[in-house]
């Protein structure tokens, strides 16, 4: 599985993020609920990844 795209994050990748004026990536839970607060970020659940 693949880890977190935040820096010094060694989480479990869980979660694709669409960010209009970044790159897209896939980061863990924690930063997804992070970023989504802010306005255009979408997100979206990767598939066979288990949610804890």
């Amino acid at each position: 599985m693949a880890t977190c795209a935040e820096a010094d994050c060694e989480d479990e990748a869980a979660v694709r993020v669409y960010v209009p004026w970044a790159e897209d990536r896939e980061v863990c839970t924690a930063h997804a609920r992070v970023l989504v607060q802010q306005d255009g970020v979408v997100a979206e659940p990767l598939e066979g990844v288990e949610w804890r």
